[in-house]
């Protein structure tokens, strides 16, 4: 017969957790191998299927006995309720309203099952089905939503309400669950005990009754208040609460103090009512014998009562301990410098000695070292001092800005060796070194410094000394030498003699007009070297020329300067003298007729000035005349008369104003007048005859008009008579011209025919691109028909028909072709003449452009004036360049918001003039308010620099970088509060900067100085605050911190401390640091052990409690872990033990295969595998 054991993880974890710890181990060769159980005895068979009725009743007991039945994680729960307790009594709507969408609604929320029935009594039956948790979710929905509430009230005292709630109202919670109620506790501020219940009547009785229970439980414990004098706090504390440890330890009561800088004179003691009672008695007897002790009061410098209490209050408590005499230090706030001694009157000698040893055992002393000497004990960097505070650390040297002493503070010995060595290098520093001031005017400061401090540096290596020089904004005029005795007093000589030189040097403006200067200056600066060498103290400065400014600079000795500037004056007013200058317009078309040939006609009537015509292609009509006055104008009366005989015409004149358009469109306005001192001609030629009239580049008309003094002018392309020549002169020049011209024209009438012989492979030139070379020379000789043979003929006979002359001249041309062509006729002012023609002006304006005004002189002047007004109108303001970019503003917004208001155009000059001129076009009403508003904005501007300038005060602190971070603040909130306070803006060191002490604050001096004084505070503070480390078990480091950090920040604030709780992984995880000032540490250190005490109780209590809690297989795996290797689970007599088989081979995938694996069958005394 065959049997299948079955081994399931309960059995299994039974049968190892019921071993004892020796089993537990194995077994060894020693031990009895009968203590194993045997195969059956593990593993009993199952039942057969023709079994006797005894063998099936054993072999179930055997089973039922040794392995507990799994118990299902669905449990099911029938609730009833009665008929007069249902909310809804609606029987015909059974499964169906109200009552059915409140059991959807609860299906939903809590994910159990519902059913719902009616009991013959009307009442309703209702079976819950799911998790314990969701069941019991579904239960309170239940009693609270389909069945009517009573309510009850419950009174325990106050003190117990917060056991009812239990940590975070997990206690309220389970309450509430486990009865199916709502419970309503009072607030701590309502004065109410009551506590109120809602719910079933069988919830409220359930409620009720655990809520009792809780407080008879609180009912064992008690909370005693004693109010004893503060002043008798330290006999029960007793030294290093020594005492009260003993008395706790003693009793079982828990015991709190309050710490020495709380004003509370209440001590609370909690724990079993007889502990409590018993602590009591014990403190309120050391009352009683410390109530009659003597108090002795003595006085004690303030600046001593640091050094009595002692670094975290351990000399108080030394004195204490020793004595058992209580020393009271007045607060630090108070002015009382009284130390009260309280206690026995034979022991208040030895804590009164002891108090005077501790308040001697520090010093405080001076060294007498003038306020310049301080950075020379220093030392760069601190290097000095350094060595100093290396040998004595607990001295303390304090350099105060601005005093001639230095402050040392500590332990008496270390303080006299520290003073005797501070005295001994200010006796060398005075010995070797000196220091002198000298006044000097804030406005030559500049210039004894020099371009890039050349002259100071040079004064500094030159005598071996340090030059300070305040800078801009402390407007001081006090100037400090420091260094060797004898080069200090020669640099102060050298100093006060340049300031000296300055005091008397004086700069002078000279208005010179920038015409001048260049005569001034000569050539290669010839004769401003001559002025130079004859006052050589005495620099002259003139502007650059694209400045366009007339000011001239001289800076020098007040004497020289004004001899200069007399003599350049003089000098000045002869070439004023000699260069008188007018301008006068004449058309710029008649120029070179005014000037002759040679000059010959200026020199004849213009002598003995300088007349200057523009070039050519310059677009100016302007002729400047410059000499003498009289001669000046005597030349331009001259020069008029000339113009008149040389340029009127048909009894009229131009005269022309050309006006700027906003610097794009150019409108010419030209107006005649009658005139009478010009005569004129008239000539007809037909147009064909122009050309040759004209000459090659103009040569046959030149000779013309240089022998007769006439000007002709024949049709342009645009005149409708292109027949009619002009001749303009005076009459003798317009009669010789006209005869001379109808000589020409008569021979041009007198038309001829004549052949010349041309090679036939020349032809094609002449006829190529459709005869556009004999095209050409009809038009070059007067229309010279030209007539070639027909192609094919070879013929060479070439025909010419036209003027003789002509006829002559194109024959020429054609033998050779090689020749140029002739030049043709220059157009002069839209009209041909047989001068050569002038460039095109490129600034000519255009026809479009032109607007002609005809009438009286007197008409005509109106109309222009009326004109003109309406025409923009530019002016230069002078802003300074740096401002440019200012009123331009972002995007150009500022300078279009000027333009936009003022309705005129602003021109900024571009970066790279370096310009201060700001150019203001518009017309001229306009330009007085953009001139203003221009202005006022500069104003504005300037006011906004030298605002900067002030707030650009810069200031720099020494801090240690370790206090950097108190300083920010958490989040930045103590320097964001400084920066917002003083308007100030703070600059820490960059992490790769050298100074990493050096902190920089920037804004206006006062508020600088303040910032910076702020900063020193808490400096102060820090510096006096000490770090100690404390351990704390780590599993109340949560409980301490609180939610979201709540706890740990109201224990800093009360305390005014700093907490730091060990990262995750630390070596130390219940290590905490405790920084603050030496009494706030202690305090808030026993603050933080009396919360581990509180908290350790409960963190025990709930780790006892999940002992019970754990699941059965823990503890076995704990024990397997215990044990280390084991050799498996083992017992006797087991089926492979007693044939040749062997146990079955935990590795071989034969006994043990994978799913899914394909395997041989094998017979074994397991019986037959079945997969």
């Amino acid at each position: 017969m065959s049997s299948v054991a079955v081994l399931t993880q309960e059995s299994f974890n039974e049968h190892r957790s019921g071993l004892l710890p020796e089993q537990s181990r194995g077994p060894s060769a020693g031990e009895d191998e009968d203590a194993l159980p045997t195969y059956k005895e593990a593993f009993p068979p199952l039942p057969e299927k023709a079994a006797s009725p005894e063998g099936t009743q054993e072999t179930v007991n055997a089973w039922t006995s040794k392995i507990r039945p799994l118990k299902s994680s669905i449990i099911t729960q029938v609730f009833h309720v009665p008929l007069e307790e249902r909310k809804y009594k609606d029987i015909n709507q059974f499964g169906e309203g109200d009552q059915a969408k409140v059991c959807v609604d609860i299906m939903h929320k809590t994910g159990a099952h519902l059913e719902l029935s009616l009991a013959k009594d009307q009442g309703l039956s209702i079976m819950v089905s799911g998790k314990l948790d969701a069941v019991m979710k579904a239960r309170k929905e239940i009693v609270s939503r389909l069945q009517t509430q009573a309510s009850a009230t419950v009174g325990i005292p106050k003190e117990h309400h917060r056991f009812v709630i239990g940590k975070n109202g997990e206690k309220l919670q389970e309450l509430e669950l486990k009865t199916a109620t709502k419970i309503q506790i009072p607030r701590p501020d309502d004065p109410s005990n009551q506590i109120k219940i809602s719910g079933t009547k069988e919830g409220l009785e359930k409620a009720k009754h655990e809520i009792l229970l809780i407080s008879a439980e609180q009912d064992k414990r008690a909370v005693e208040r004693v109010n004893i004098d503060k002043v008798y706090h330290p006999f029960i504390t007793g030294a290093y609460n020594k005492l009260v440890g003993d008395m706790m330890q003693e009793t079982g009561a828990r015991i709190n103090v309050p710490p020495p800088s709380v004003n509370k004179s209440e001590i609370v003691i909690t724990g079993e009512k007889e502990q409590v009672a018993l602590a009591v008695a014990m403190i309120k007897k050391i009352y009683e014998d410390k109530k009659n002790a003597t108090t002795i009061a003595v006085e004690v410098k303030k600046s001593q009562h640091k050094y009595v209490i002692g670094p975290k209050g351990n000399t108080l408590q030394e004195i204490l301990d020793k004595t058992g005499v209580s020393v009271e230090i007045p607060p630090s706030d108070s002015s009382s410098e009284t130390v009260i001694l309280r206690g026995e009157p034979d022991r208040l000698g030895q804590a009164l000695t002891e108090v005077y040893a501790k308040a001697n055992s520090y010093t405080v002393s001076s060294v007498s070292a003038s306020s310049w000497l301080h950075r020379f004990i220093i030392g760069k960097k601190g290097q000095n001092l350094a060595k100093i505070t290396q040998q004595m650390p607990k001295v303390h040297i304090e350099f105060t800005e601005g005093e001639d002493k230095i402050t040392l503070e500590g332990p008496t010995k270390d303080v006299q060796m520290v003073q005797s060595q501070i005295e001994a290098i200010v006796t060398d520093l005075v010995s070797r070194m000196d220091y002198a001031e000298i006044s000097v005017d804030p406005k030559f400061h500049r210039h004894l410094i020099g371009k890039g401090g050349v002259n100071i540096n040079r004064i500094k290596e030159l005598h071996k000394v340090t030059v300070r020089i305040p800078p801009d904004n402390e407007k001081s005029n006090l100037i400090r030498i420091e260094g060797d005795p004898q080069g200090v007093q020669e640099a102060k000589k050298e100093l006060l003699e340049l300031a000296s030189r300055m005091e008397n040097e004086r700069t002078k403006d000279l208005i010179i007009e920038q015409r001048f200067h260049r005569a001034i200056i000569g050539q290669k600066g010839e004769k401003i070297k001559e002025v130079r060498d004859k006052f050589p103290e005495v620099i002259i400065n003139f502007p650059d020329p694209a400045q366009k400014s007339d000011i001239v600079q001289l800076r020098g000795p007040r004497t020289e300067v004004e001899k200069c500037s007399k003599f350049m004056q003089k000098i000045v007013a002869e070439m004023v003298e000699n260069s008188y200058s007018v301008s006068v317009p004449i058309f710029k078309q008649f120029h070179r007729n005014i000037i002759g040939k040679g000059g010959s006609n200026i020199k004849k009537e213009c002598g003995g000035v300088h007349i200057h015509f523009p070039t050519e292609g310059s677009g100016i009509d302007k002729v400047t005349i410059r000499g003498p006055v009289e001669e000046v104008e005597k030349a331009k009366q001259q020069l008029l008369g000339l113009a008149e005989e040389k340029v009127w015409t048909k009894n009229c004149f131009c005269a022309q104003l050309v006006i700027h358009y906003h610097m794009l469109r150019t409108i010419k306005i030209i107006f005649f007048f009658q005139q009478t001192k010009s005569h004129t001609a008239e000539l007809r030629a037909k147009p064909e005859y122009h050309k040759f009239l004209i000459g090659k580049g103009g040569g046959n008309i030149r000779k013309v008009r240089d022998s007769t003094g006439a000007r002709i002018i024949f049709p342009t392309s645009d005149d409708k008579d292109q027949e009619l020549i002009t001749v303009v002169g005076t009459e003798e020049a317009v009669q010789e011209a006209q005869k001379e011209l109808e000589e020409l024209i008569k021979s041009l009438d007198n038309v001829v025919e004549d052949t010349m012989n041309v090679d036939p492979k020349h032809h094609r030139y002449f006829v190529a691109r459709r005869g556009q070379v004999l095209r050409d020379l009809a038009d070059e000789y007067g229309g010279v028909l030209v007539s070639f043979p027909r192609t094919g003929s070879q013929s060479e006979k070439v025909t010419l028909k036209g003027a003789k002359e002509c006829v002559e001249a194109a024959k020429k041309r054609m033998s050779d072709p090689s020749a140029p062509p002739a030049e043709a006729p220059i157009q002069e002012n839209g009209e041909a003449n047989g001068e050569v023609k002038e460039p095109v002006d490129p600034n000519a304006p255009k026809k479009c452009d032109v607007i002609v005004l005809s009438g009286r002189k007197e008409r005509c002047d109106a109309a222009v004036e009326a004109l003109k007004a309406l025409v923009p109108v530019t002016i230069e303001v002078e802003v300074p360049f740096e401002l440019h970019r200012y009123i331009i503003g972002q995007k150009g917004s500022g300078i279009r918001k000027m333009m936009d208001e003022f309705e005129v155009n602003i021109q900024v000059p571009a970066p790279d003039q370096q310009s201060d001129k700001i150019s203001i076009t518009g017309l001229a009403h306009h330009l007085d308010r953009a001139k203003e508003g221009l202005l006022e904005r500069v104003k504005e501007l300037q006011a906004e620099q030298e605002d900067r300038a002030l707030r650009s005060f810069k200031l720099t602190i020494t801090v240690d970088p370790k206090y950097h971070p108190k300083i920010i603040g958490r989040k930045g909130a103590i320097i964001t509060n400084i920066r917002t306070e003083h308007d100030v803006n703070i600059q820490f060191p960059e992490k790769n900067d050298e100074n990493q002490d050096q902190i920089t604050i920037t804004g206006y001096e006062h508020k600088a100085i303040a910032a910076r004084d702020a900063i020193k505070a808490i400096v102060d503070e820090l510096e006096e605050m000490i770090s100690e480390d404390i351990t704390l078990d780590s599993r109340v480091h949560a409980r301490i911190i609180g939610a979201r950090g709540k706890g740990i920040r109201k224990i800093m604030d009360e305390f005014k401390v700093d907490l730091r709780f060990p990262q995750s992984g630390a070596a130390d995880p219940n290590l905490v640091t405790v920084t603050g000032r030496p009494e706030l540490v202690d305090e808030a250190i026993d603050h933080l052990l009396n919360l581990e005490e509180e908290y350790m109780a409960d963190v025990v209590e709930n780790e006892a409690k999940m002992a019970y809690m754990r699941p059965s297989g823990g503890s076995a795996a704990a024990m397997e872990e215990n044990r280390g290797p084991s050799k498996g689970f083992v017992v006797r007599e087991a089926p492979w033990t007693t044939g040749n088989e062997k146990a079955p081979d935990m590795t071989s995938s034969e006994d043990f295969p994978s799913f899914g694996a394909p395997v041989t069958t094998k017979t074994s005394p397991w019986g037959p595998k079945r997969f």
